[in-house]
């Protein structure tokens, strides 16, 4: 059993992180007011980018560059249909997510000559890391050491993302922008603006995502290969409300709970099953959301008919 759960949360550190870090730039986003449908869509393309550079460059490094910066300028397009053209970010995100699907589906056979798989030749994967004192402790070293650059950069970005929105005055005008973008315009603040750096935020961050799972997880692309992670990392930022810690928590419980996954489909369970269970987990995770909010309304809503009848008592 111990040997069970150990394997598990080793498998979590690698299956976390491109669902930390989509989920990281999502929090970011909803930050400044916007709620990123597009996740998903902008992990594939990443992962798309990151094969095609890496292959032609031979480096796996270049590749991440280029799949962080294409995502990034994809998000600021994106951006630019809601802050400029007043589009619905629900109805703009899932067109988005359907665009590039549609796009990649159109150029692997077209211009690659395959259907869903592209592996090119020269292709080279990121690389382990081994933390040397760490690596040799025992059920604790699988865990910590032995992971791919963007692991640990995962685990980096929820600190610096949780100084740079609380401690700094960007964080604070972008959290304005998104608490009342009336009153932050009125003090000055260029609200486009940072809705728009936000989103860009949140597309280099889903870009890294997707270089992680076709340099890191496998190296390769698949047309399919985000299996709905983008909806995962979404449903980890609204569950910790656009914060980076809360966030990182729900996160790390769907990665866990991803790799129990995978751990149980190799002791005969129906695959339907195990498949099932990380979505399954992300419903629970959004129902208790919506009751938790519901109870706090319901909350507040009888401490001001107390508050109210007491005035009423003690008015002359």
């Amino acid at each position: 059993m111990a040997e069970t759960l150990l394997g598990i949360l080793a498998a979590a550190a690698p299956a976390t992180t491109a669902i930390l870090l989509a989920a990281m730039g999502g929090a970011i986003n909803l930050q400044a007011g916007i709620v990123n449908i597009g996740l998903d869509g902008l992990m594939l393309a990443g992962a798309f980018v990151a094969v095609l550079v890496a292959a032609q460059s031979g480096s796996s490094g270049l590749g991440v560059l280029a799949a962080a910066i294409a995502a990034g300028v994809i998000g600021w397009l994106f951006s630019l249909t809601i802050t400029r053209l007043d589009a619905n970010q629900i109805i703009a995100g899932l067109g988005l997510n359907l665009a590039i699907v549609g796009l990649i589906g159109y150029l692997l056979p077209i211009e690659f000559g395959v259907q869903g798989t592209y592996l090119p030749a020269g292709l080279k994967g990121l690389p382990s890391l081994r933390i040397p004192v760490v690596d040799a402790l025992p059920g604790i070293g699988p865990i910590l050491s032995g992971h791919d650059p963007l692991t640990y950069l995962s685990w980096l970005s929820v600190p610096i993302a949780a100084f740079v929105l609380c401690r700094t005055t960007w964080g604070i005008a972008l959290r304005a922008t998104g608490a009342d973008e009336e009153a932050a315009r009125a003090a000055g603040i260029p609200t486009r603006r940072w809705r728009d750096l936000s989103t860009v935020a949140a597309g280099v961050f889903a870009g890294l995502a997707g270089a992680q799972l076709s340099l890191g997880v496998v190296t390769l692309f698949n047309k399919n290969m985000t299996g709905g992670r983008g909806f995962i990392a979404l449903a980890a930022f609204y569950f910790g409300g656009g914060r980076p810690w809360p966030t990182a928590a729900a996160a790390a419980l769907f990665g866990v709970f991803e790799a129990a996954a995978a751990q149980f489909g190799s002791t005969g369970l129906a695959p339907q099953l195990v498949q099932m269970l990380p979505y399954l987990v992300v419903v629970i995770a959004l129902a208790l959301v919506g009751w938790r909010r519901a109870w706090a309304g319901q909350r507040r809503a009888r401490l001001m008919l107390a508050a109210g009848s007491s005035s009423d008592e003690t008015a002359p």
